[in-house]
């Protein structure tokens, strides 16, 4: 892994090298906790930088067996340590291998390999590293230009607040709005949300006009704290409008606590995408839609550590392309059709949102409808090589925003990086096939433009 990995010809490694590497980062997606910007957290160890939250690395250290308190439970921290370190030593081809020894070149500055042998070496390092390497400091280092977090429509955003006010980071640090919770009616946790969304609204949600004034009230809210986006975790999209007396009685029965069937909630869903895409539209927001998850399949696990630990999957039925495109369509129609990024978590939608987003263009907005990066199980070499591959052959590659980290670790910056090198040696090679010409005005801008600039613009920050 030295300074020309991945990077497999003279032209990719010139690309890299001469104009992909020096390019700032725009982590336009991601899930890390402004408060620890705030706090500017410094790390006692490697273990809580590496393995607080990240479910990437606990699903890896479970593969080879690792029990479950030295993954999240109570085990020493260095314990932990060396689990993940025996799993890594299981796993040539995982992005994980790349990443960890990426970031410790780039922020621990060490070239060896990680290993259970090398382990103590490893941690007495990091811990002397990490002594002056506080979040703040990894994110000037890493040259990150923009931070998007997620949060729910109820959050105070005083983090974000005390960051812009107090001018505390380097990078601009923005929100994102994530209405999973308002538009989960199905849910047994429905009504108990919609009393605390009520209450940051100050508004009482009884009906239908209600729900959405309240919504309307956050959405300002979040417009005042710098917010240029929303982003939506969802199965599917089912095409099923209804009237508004139909999505009233459905909602009524959630606050109530009643059983929402399938189709009612797939109602509710479409209903209330359909109000707060038309909302994106008005102020110009970006739409973010990641599709396609199994989430908590694992019932057992489920119920002894709950969501986001590392029991999710891929949904063999993918986007449900069918449903999306309608609902586009629809907002197409109605004119409020905001600017879209696709997300699927089936790497065999890929062909599939490929061809879609041509078919949503808009004169003067290059790429308004995206197929976002390679996301999650296909956030992987081959998985971004598969994903530049088909977007390449179908679409205009050129108009593509680009990487982001999709991270709850403030060391992740590297995964912009290993993109970008990957980018470079998909290029590098049909030049020296001579697939595509040796031009390097013309590379060094598809090169640039998809590292940093389309975001940029894209996004408008």
């Amino acid at each position: 892994m030295g300074k020309n990995f991945i990077l497999s010809s003279d032209t990719a490694e010139k690309l890299f090298h001469q104009y992909a590497e020096q390019m700032p980062v725009i982590d336009y997606h991601c899930h890390i906790n402004p408060q620890e910007i705030v706090d500017d957290r410094v790390y006692k160890n490697i273990t809580q930088a590496w393995l607080e939250g990240d479910h990437y690395k606990w699903r890896l250290m479970r593969a080879i067996g690792a029990p479950e308190e030295e993954v999240t439970g109570n085990a020493p921290e260095r314990v932990k340590f060396q689990r993940f370190v025996e799993a890594l030593e299981h796993a040539p081809g995982n992005p994980l291998y790349h990443w960890s020894h990426m970031e410790l070149q780039r922020y621990m500055g060490y070239d060896g390999v990680l290993s259970a042998e090398t382990a103590e070496e490893v941690w007495k390092l990091c811990e002397e590293q990490l002594k002056d390497l506080s979040v703040r400091k990894i994110i000037k280092n890493s040259k990150v230009e923009v931070i998007v977090t997620t949060d729910d429509p109820i959050a105070d955003l005083e983090a974000h607040r005390k960051i812009r006010a107090e001018h505390l980071c380097s990078a601009k640090v923005l929100p994102s709005w994530r209405p999973d919770q308002a538009m989960a009616v199905e849910r047994k946790s429905f009504s108990g949300y919609m009393k605390s969304l009520g209450e940051a609204a100050g508004v009482e949600i009884k009906d239908l006009d209600s729900l959405k004034a309240a919504l309307l009230s956050r959405l300002e809210y979040f417009q005042a704290a710098g917010c240029v986006g929303s982003d939506h975790g969802l199965s599917l999209v089912s095409f099923l409008p209804s009237d508004d007396k139909t999505i009233d009685c459905i909602l009524k029965k959630g606050l109530a606590g009643e059983t929402v069937s399938g189709e009612e909630a797939e109602r509710y869903h479409f209903a209330l995408l359909v109000f707060l895409a038309q909302e994106y539209a008005k102020r110009g927001w970006v739409m973010e839609m990641h599709l396609g998850p199994l989430r908590s399949v694992s019932t057992k696990n489920f119920r002894e550590l709950g969501p986001d630990t590392g029991f999710d999957c891929i949904d063999g039925y993918g986007a449900g392309v069918s449903g999306l495109v309608g609902f586009l369509d629809y907002l197409q129609e109605r004119g409020a059709l905001p600017k879209t990024v696709l997300f699927s978590l089936n790497p065999n939608d890929n062909a599939l949102l490929d061809a879609a987003v041509g078919c949503f263009t808009e004169a003067g907005v290059p790429g308004k409808i995206q197929h976002g990066a390679a996301w999650w199980f296909n956030d992987t070499k081959l998985g971004m090589e598969q994903h530049l591959k088909s977007l390449a052959s179908i679409s205009a590659l050129g108009t593509f925003i680009g990487m982001l980290t999709d991270s709850r670790s403030y060391l992740s910056y590297t995964r912009h990086e290993y993109f970008r090198r990957i980018l470079c040696n998909v290029l590098g090679a049909w030049v020296e096939r001579g697939e595509f010409p040796n031009d390097l005005g013309m590379l060094s801008r598809l090169v640039q433009n998809i590292s940093y600039y389309n975001a940029k613009n894209y996004f408008g920050f």
